[in-house]
């Protein structure tokens, strides 16, 4: 823990640096010098804090139904959400639920650490997924504040690293008062490491718990309608080395298919310039979200280099390729896509989400690719309405009912009437 500290300190002027580079040039949708210090909004008087953290836009958006049923259960709850990013902060902000509040994420230092557990004196800390900052949950454990693992994934390559480090992994984990993985996998890692035993509550996937929102819930302004009504397929959440494959898929599949349209979402919208490059090389028209830009009837792709509007090309294409899956990123969620009753494909490497994908797989409600031909292939054969429909409807039911919400926030309520005083360090 000692060496852990020692080399956040040395990297603390680079995050600031960094911080103040993005705050002066009001990038990434804004940044904050006093959030990331740990200036998190305080706690109102007579309300019992809770203090939610998630990496970005998707974990933070699959966290919505257990605030609300949380919000619902406990009038006198408050919570906080933080997120590395200012898309993730947003998205909480654009619930607009009551009693919640949302700020980016203190840096992973003692000292910023220390402001925001002052500022919220949280009565419990929930972090989604897989932000296990090592400074984060100790000073947690070190004031008595239980720590909530929810949606918990931890793949087989990032347990071998924390491995190394064991001693921090059982310093840190033994915080852990509730583990809810998203699979048996994750569970498994996450109680070698030092999770106890006792902490062992019931599996649930957040964001198996999506739900598409009702018409008009997406801006029309976002796509006109002259290029909805071209047939549209989706790249959504790609990395580096999918998006040539992505790219030359769409050449040859638009050559069986006229007309055919992208929306090409990066995973990371700053990459958006290299992709406006390779896009022109490919001699393809495009316009870019990002610059305001719409596109007209016959633009080839719509380069959505943006966070936080997914729901609207989710809604709009009736096929979905989730990206991170060619390339070995472990793969995105399918859920979101299946919501929205798009046919989806995918790549070989779907670590992230094996349980989910292999339902898919077993139900014949996804397709799985290996390059751009195979992919070019998938989405000529789904020029079949039928076929698509199909598709689309074997995945929606395969991936119907991922989740026990109720179990959760039972879990979630006990630990909240539980007296702080009985909680261990």
């Amino acid at each position: 823990m000692l060496f852990y500290r020692a080399l956040m300190s040395l990297a603390a002027p680079v995050l600031v640096a960094g911080a103040l580079r993005r705050s002066f040039a009001g990038g990434r949708g804004g940044e904050s010098l006093a959030e990331r210090f740990g200036g998190l909004p305080a706690r109102p008087g007579g309300r019992v804090a809770v203090w939610l953290h998630g990496a970005s836009v998707g974990e933070v958006a699959s966290a919505r139904p257990l605030v609300a049923r949380l919000l619902t259960e406990r009038p006198d709850l408050w919570l906080i959400v933080t997120s590395n990013t200012p898309g993730g902060r947003d998205a909480a902000l654009g619930w607009q639920l009551p009693r919640v509040a949302a700020a980016l994420a203190p840096f992973d230092l003692r000292w910023s650490l220390r402001r925001a557990f002052e500022s919220v004196r949280p009565e419990a800390l929930v972090i989604l997924e897989n932000e296990l900052w090592p400074n984060r949950l100790a000073a947690a454990g070190e004031r008595g504040v239980p720590v909530a693992l929810v949606g918990a994934r931890l793949s087989a390559r990032s347990a071998a690293r924390w491995r190394r480090a064991r001693g921090i992994a059982g310093r840190v984990l033994g915080a852990v008062r509730l583990l809810s993985a998203q699979d048996p996998g994750s569970e498994a890692r996450l109680l070698e490491l030092g999770v106890p035993a006792a902490a062992l509550g019931p599996r649930c996937d957040l964001k198996a718990l999506y739900t598409a929102p009702g018409p008009g819930a997406v801006p029309p302004f976002l796509l006109p309608e002259g290029f909805r009504a071209a047939p549209l397929w989706f790249a959504a959440s790609t990395h580096p080395g999918e998006e040539a494959a992505v790219i030359e898929a769409h050449l040859q599949a638009r050559a069986a298919w006229p007309g055919l349209r992208l929306i090409l979402a990066p995973r990371h919208p700053r990459r958006g310039d290299a992709l406006a490059a390779a896009l022109g090389r490919a001699g393809l028209s495009f316009a870019r979200r990002s610059l305001g830009e719409a596109p007209a009837p016959g633009t080839d792709v719509f380069l959505a280099d943006t966070l936080g509007e997914m729901p609207a090309w989710y809604g709009a294409a009736g096929i979905v390729f989730v990206g991170g899956s060619l390339e070995d990123r472990g793969g995105h969620t399918p859920h979101e896509p299946a919501a929205f009753g798009a046919a989806v494909l995918h790549g070989p490497h779907v670590a992230n989400f094996a349980e989910a994908y292999a339902r898919l797989a077993a139900a014949g409600g996804a397709r799985q690719v290996r390059n751009a031909e195979s992919l070019a292939s998938a989405i000529v054969e789904l020029k079949d309405e039928r076929r698509r429909a199909d598709l689309a409807a074997r995945g929606r039911a395969a991936l119907a009912g991922d989740g026990d919400l109720d179990a959760l926030v039972a879990c979630m309520l006990a630990i909240l009437a539980e007296p702080r005083g009985t909680v261990p360090a």
